[in-house]
């Protein structure tokens, strides 16, 4: 908690300081950074939607260059919406992404940012001296964490994000909006207590014919543990990777999570996201439900299968994602939350487009 009470008074020191002082922070690799200002060029890593949810539109323009892969071809609907807002997006410089080794620190120095924001997986990748060689070109290097799934980094980083870019007031209402709905599904579920459901999930990105991969540790089964659920790949994989059709059936999982997005060229995928129609999703989720085996499962039988937006989880709005996974568990203590509608306001009062598209939803 020490660091998160750092980055939280760093973001009250922004709020009264003149808009010249100099920016001190502890980012989310624990480092001490300095800036002399606001900066005004932004090389950004990561964490696109949330970088525009503290920033607001404007920071949009303050972008210089990005790692375009994660956002354009990883999340191609959400890229669309972005780039219809800011057309100038589709122009910036690419550094490259450290997940497939393209990486350049030198196009990055090249588009001569006041600071880059990135996140501390790719910090990890880059080392302390790939680190060191952008800051030796008189750039300052943030880290944020959103992908660690816990309250205290996703506050920490919401709040280090806000002073950096002189936005305290509006990162510290997203910190305790956030705060407080994580809180709120906490208190349902302890109310509710055990529910002792068992669940599975899968990324429905190769069609029902071939098995996609499920989750043990982080990611959605991150979001599991949170919420109180019974993950069968948990013990059985150590981060993702596929289940055995045989195991899934022995498990018997009372509810089953299709994680979709929007992939291009692939036609059996759920497809999920900006974009995405009830009436497309439901088919190929009906044709998961109807694999050899499936139809005798508790959550086929009982209409316990759900899809849900690969792409919404590790952000500010995957509080969303948290409640509609505990109101499959416990439908009774969320029987007054409905998360689209709550991912739908989120996105009107935060975000400079609206979420048009499909994010949840239950075959039917």
């Amino acid at each position: 908690m020490k660091l998160a009470k750092l980055a939280a008074l760093s973001a009250l020191l922004m709020s009264t300081a003149p808009a010249m002082a100099e920016i001190t922070v502890t980012d989310l690799d624990g480092r001490t950074v300095t800036l002399e200002r606001v900066p005004e060029r932004v090389a950004l890593g990561f964490y696109y939607e949330d970088y525009l949810a503290v920033t607001g539109a404007e920071g949009a323009a303050k972008i210089v260059s990005f790692s375009r892969a994660p956002w354009a071809d990883w999340r191609p609907g959400q890229w669309q919406r972005y780039t219809a807002a800011f057309p100038a997006l589709e122009t910036l410089p690419d550094f490259g992404s450290t997940d497939d080794n393209s990486f350049s620190a030198e196009a990055l120095i090249a588009s001569k940012p006041d600071v880059a924001l990135l996140a501390s997986w790719q910090t990890a990748s880059l080392g302390a001296p790939g680190v060191k060689q952008i800051e030796d070109a008189g750039i300052k290097v943030i880290a944020l964490d959103y992908n660690a799934q816990t309250l205290e980094r996703h506050l920490m980083s919401t709040r280090v994000l806000g002073a950096v870019m002189g936005q305290p007031e509006r990162a510290e209402e997203l910190a305790q909006m956030y705060q407080a709905k994580t809180e709120d599904t906490a208190a349902r579920i302890a109310k509710a207590g055990p529910s002792n459901k068992k669940i599975y999930v899968e990324l429905a990105q190769k069609g029902p014919g071939e098995v996609g991969n499920s989750y043990g540790k982080g990611m959605w089964a991150g979001v599991i543990d949170l919420v109180g659920g019974a993950n069968i790949a948990k013990g059985q994989i150590e981060n993702w990777g596929p289940l055995s059709p045989e195991f899934v059936i022995a498990e018997q999982p009372d509810v089953i999570l299709l994680a979709g997005s929007e992939w291009l060229n692939k036609p059996e995928a759920v497809l999920l996201g900006f974009g995405a129609t009830d009436e497309a999703a439901q088919p190929k989720m009906a044709a998961y439900a109807a694999r050899a085996g499936w139809a005798d499962l508790p959550a086929v039988r009982r209409k316990q299968v759900y899809g849900i937006y690969h792409g919404g989880n590790r952000t500010l709005s995957d509080f969303v994602y948290a409640r509609a996974i505990a109101k499959a568990l416990y439908p009774e203590a969320f029987a007054d939350v409905d998360p689209a509608a709550e991912l739908s306001d989120y996105y009107a009062k935060w975000m400079p487009v609206m979420a048009d598209g499909l994010f949840v939803t239950q075959l039917k």
